[in-house]
Order: C-alpha cells, then structure tokens, then sequence
C-alpha cells in the first residue's frame, strides 16, 4: 500500500503527462525538420542541438535521440546537403572541364568547356568552380545557371524531396536575383518570355503548374 496521498499520486501523473507530452513535441519538431526546406533558422538548428544531447533507456544501454549524423543533417543551414556531401557534388563541374577541355573542338565551339561547367556560377562569384563574378562571367554560363537551378528545382525524380509547385520555384530563382546569385536580366527574360510556363507544360505534372 502506498503513503502517498491522491494529491501526490496525482503531481506524479501530470509530470509524467507533461515529459510525454515534450517528447511528442520533439518528434514531431524533428520530423517537420527532416522534411526538404530550403533554409534552417538559427532557432530551429538551436533547438535540434539541444534536442541531441537528450537521451533514453533502451535495452539498458542510454541512448542519444540523435545520432551526430543526424544531427549534422537536420542542421543544414541550407538545402540538403552537408559541407562534405556539396564538395563531392560540386565536383562534378570540375570534372565536366576536365573531360571537355582535352577535346579537339573547332574554333567556334571553343568556349563549350567553360560554358558547360559554369552552370554552378553566381554573378556575385560565390559559385563554382571557377567563381567568376559579373562581368567576367559569360552568358552563356548565366543562361545555363538558371536552367540548371529551374530544372532541378521542379524535377520529379529528386529521391530527396517530391515534385515542386511552379509558383515555388519561380519564388526561389527570384531570392537568388535579388541576392546576386543569377543573373537578374536573364531571370526577367525567362519570365516576361513565358519560356519557363512553356517548358512547365511540356515537362511537369499538371499539379505542379500552379500559375499562368
């Protein structure tokens, strides 16, 4: 028989309720960031951390609710990918000069190289390989950037995220006009010429086409 009285048993439920209840929080805070965002807030990574240093008891052994590679993951500040896993993908610009420039192209075709591992380039030369600023950056190279980044942005076969709403994708190309990462006459050419609701139409799911 217990001593406690109903007012003691009673505190003990409602601790129990409420670190039941921090804990569903925090899973469902841990799965909302394991979803594909393209920015993580300060806030939000600050959380995250704090998050990992928890633990529990399974199997008589004390367990973290993070492990530090999924910790490094969901504190991705932008976009998906962590600082080792961009340096392999950026690679690949690297690698598409390598192979194209030995080649024997004729005069005119000469540039290809350079124009076809340039799609990574920003205006503001914080892109790669090469980090060319405007205005040594071709156009050609600056078409080629906002291609690339529409493209992969509504693709439908990305393992990590589903298909996006063109409305998101032309809202993304236009932060990265405004913050100096393409083009911004290039950008206001591929919307005022309706290439980008034209491709939409012959490209992706009509769900994704959310604007005319």
């Amino acid at each position: 028989m217990t001593n406690m009285s109903p007012e003691e048993i009673q505190d003990i439920i409602n601790e129990r309720d409420r670190e039941v209840n921090i804990v569903k929080d925090d899973f469902k805070f841990i799965t909302e960031c394991s979803e594909t965002a393209e920015f993580m807030e300060t806030e939000k990574i600050d959380r995250v951390k704090a998050i990992s240093k928890k633990t529990y008891v399974y199997d008589e052994k004390i367990t973290p609710y993070l492990t530090p590679d999924e910790t490094e993951n969901l504190c991705i500040i932008r976009g998906n990918l962590t600082d080792q896993e961009r340096k392999i993908i950026e690679n690949h610009s690297i690698m598409t000069y390598k192979m194209l420039e030995p080649l024997p192209f004729p005069k005119h075709l000469l540039n290809v190289p350079k124009y076809a591992s340039g799609h990574h380039e920003k205006v503001n030369g914080s892109g790669y390989p090469l980090g060319e600023i405007s205005p040594e950056l071709s156009y050609q190279a600056r078409i080629m950037a906002v291609a690339d980044i529409f493209e992969a942005l509504t693709a439908q076969d990305r393992p990590y995220r589903g298909p996006m709403k063109l409305s998101k994708a032309i809202d993304i190309l236009r932060s990265m006009k405004d913050n100096g990462h393409i083009d911004p006459d290039i950008f206001e050419l591929f919307i005022s010429s309706g290439i980008y609701l034209e491709y939409a139409h012959k490209v992706l799911n009509p769900e994704q086409i959310d604007i005319d």
